[in-house]
Parts: C-alpha cells; structure tokens; sequence
C-alpha cells in the first residue's frame, strides 16, 4: 500500500490508505446484474435475477452492522497528496464503462433469453439498481473541473436517461441545501412518496432553468450543442435506441423501468442524506453558510466501499471538489443509524423511519429540540408542533 508520510509538531508520521485497493468495489458493484444472469443460466431460476437487489437491501445492512464504521480518516496533511494520486481518478473514470456494459448485457438478456414476466421485472429492477449507482459516479466526476471527468460524468448519466443531474445538483442542490427552497432536500415529518412528487419534477426544472441562464449569459440559445444537459440526453438516445434497434420495441418498457428504478436510487439517497436539517438565516436575509451539521453523515465501511465514499456526505458539502479518497469522516456530523440501503429500507416504510429519525433529529446540539431551527414539511407542522410542542 502507497505510504504517505506527513509531519505535525515536528514528527514525521505515515498514513496509509488501508481501502486503496477495496475501491474496485465501487467499480465492480455496477456489474452486479451480470452476476444474476449468470446464476439464471446455470440453475434457470427466475428469483437469481433478483439476487443483486437481495444482496444490497438484504446482506448490505448486515455487513454494515458487522463490520461497523470506517476508522480509517485521513488527515488534513496528506490531503492534497491523497487527491494527487491518479490511481483514484482512474477507477471513477473505469467505472463509466461498467454502468454501459452492465446495461447492454442485460438488456440483451432480457431480449434473447426466455423469461417470464416476473423474470424481466426482476431483471429490469437489478438492472436499474446498477445503474443508479451510476449516477452516483456521475456524482463524483461531475465535481470535478477536467473536461474528461464532465464528459465522463455525461456519458454516466446518459444510462439511467437523468442527463440533468450534475447541472442541477453542482448549480441547484449544493446552493439551496438545508433550505425549504430545495427540492432535494426532504423536511421533517415528509415521507419519501410525498418527497419524490417534490424531488423529481422540481429537480429537472431547476436543472433546465440553470442551464437555459447559463447560456442566456453567453449569449447561446438553450436548443444547442452547447447545453450540457442536452449532451447527456443525446447520449441516452444513442444508447437507448440503439438497444431498441437491436433487439426491439419489446424492450421499451424494459428501459423504463430501470430507469425509473435508476432514479428511486438517487431520490432514496437524497431523502436519507438532509431529511429535516435547516440552515438558519442570517441578519441580511440570506442563508448562513453549509456546515457538517447541515447533512446527515453514514462512515459504515461495507457499504461507503460501493458508494465511492457518498456517504460521508457532512464533509462531501463542506468541501464540494474534494476526491472521494481524500473525504473524512466528522465525528460531530449529524450521524445516521445504519448505511444507506439499511436506512432506504427504513424510509420506504415511514411510520419506522419518523420513529427513527425524528427524535434523532430534534436531540442534534444545534437543534436542540426547537421545531423552529427544522425544515418542516407544511403539510406535517401542526401534527409535529402537537407532538413535540
């Protein structure tokens, strides 16, 4: 392993990144529907196909409460030598290529092989999952400043057809988190059917108003080749039709419903990652500035390993551009009980995640159980100001 050494108060110390080489988990998860087909052609089993979405919801949680949080953190010397080492760009720049292969295998599989209507499904939903995660590499290029990782970060999102994303998360979410004016923020006491009428639709119209501004100021018309959001749909047609044109219009509603499912992923992320935190506002009216404390923080290691670091949100907005590698974990973040795909499960039944989450919530320090320093949902304030008073 690459030894970085370091000096604090005149002592020279090593760090050493013990996950250097467990990061191809971020590149080999996307793949994961592959695995199912696999197990469907050797034993013809239908629920094989369904495997990889056992597997995350089901075994990801365990693996998390068994190995328990990451220790490893790096610190802030060796940061800018961490970022440097090109070994990490390279596997967020492999990662593309497996979210668009794991797509054209499975699509085919779904074509050529004799499934059921319940094989489908099941293979249409583990498809879907991978490509949500493809949004998450989507994430971590689109951060990032080179031309090749934008690109790249396009070409993710042209998979799961969401080219709007990093417009609107890097210009939109990363501007008006914490606050009741974003969409992909969710609010106390909202659940996360109502959060995805909210997210979804007010996330593409933030994303399309950002880059129809952005254009207006270069003086280009919106319908041009130079809309970066228009790039990434361009993509989704090349790819898309052209798996319609070879192997059918029998796979449309395949596609759909991976994509849709691609972004239940993202919309199940962004339910868990800010639920009910509120930047407070200042004397001029504007919003104080975002803090650790202003996004909920998961540094469970098994699932953080598929994830490139995603949870470790708290100081991911802290320090936007910042390589997943190089990201700490905050000890005095707000801090969620289990990793994502433990906590998804909680939020897709909302009587266990208000029973989880609120009163966890409102014990934060800089909450302190005022309702007023929460992002309350309109529609939940009157049952929420009679519970909690």
């Amino acid at each position: 392993m690459n030894a970085i050494t370091y000096e604090r108060d005149g002592q020279n110390f090593e760090y050493r990144d013990n996950k250097r080489h467990l990061w191809l988990l971020s590149v080999l998860y996307p793949l994961s529907p592959l695995t199912g087909i696999g197990l469907h052609l050797a034993t013809g089993w239908t629920w094989t196909l369904a495997l990889p979405i056992i597997a995350s919801y089901g075994l990801g949680p365990l693996l998390d409460a068994w190995l328990g949080e990451d220790p490893n953190n790096p610190p802030p010397e060796v940061v800018k030598a961490l970022e440097a080492d090109a070994f990490y760009r390279r596997l967020t720049l492999i990662a593309v290529p497996t979210h668009v292969v794991s797509l054209i295998v499975a699509v085919a599989y779904g074509a050529l092989a004799d499934l059921s209507v319940s094989g489908y499904l099941a293979l249409a939903l583990t498809t879907g999952l991978a490509s949500g995660l493809a949004i998450n590499t989507a994430h971590e290029l689109g951060h990032k400043s080179s031309n090749v990782e934008q690109w790249f970060a396009r070409i993710a999102l042209a998979v799961p057809a969401y080219g709007h994303f990093c417009v609107e998360h890097n210009r939109g979410h990363h501007r008006d988190v914490a606050t009741p004016e974003d969409p992909a923020s969710a609010r106390m006491g909202e659940t996360i059917y109502r959060f995805a009428l909210r997210e979804v639709p007010g996330a593409f119209r933030r994303g399309i108003e950002s880059e129809r501004d952005r254009l207006q100021r270069l003086g280009l018309p919106f319908w041009s080749w130079h809309n970066v959001i228009l790039q990434s749909y361009a993509l989704t047609v090349v790819l898309h039709g052209g798996l319609l044109i070879a192997f059918g219009v029998k796979m449309l509603p395949f596609l759909v419903i991976h994509s849709v499912f691609a972004w239940w992923q993202l919309t199940s992320a962004n339910y868990i990652e800010h639920y009910g935190l509120k930047r407070a506002r200042r004397a001029d009216g504007r919003y104080e500035l975002c803090r650790p404390c202003h996004s909920w923080n998961s540094n469970f290691l098994a699932s953080n390993l598929v994830l490139f670091h995603l949870q470790r949100h708290s100081e991911h907005h802290a320090n936007p551009r910042r390589r997943y590698q190089a990201l700490a974990s905050d000890p005095d973040a707000p801090r969620l009980p289990s990793g994502y795909f433990g906590m998804y499960l909680a939020a897709y039944w909302p009587p266990l995640w208000f029973k989880v989450m609120d009163k966890r919530l409102l014990a934060l320090p800089h909450v302190d159980g005022h309702l007023d320093r929460v992002n309350i949902d309109p529609a939940a304030r009157e049952r929420l100001y009679a519970q909690y008073g």
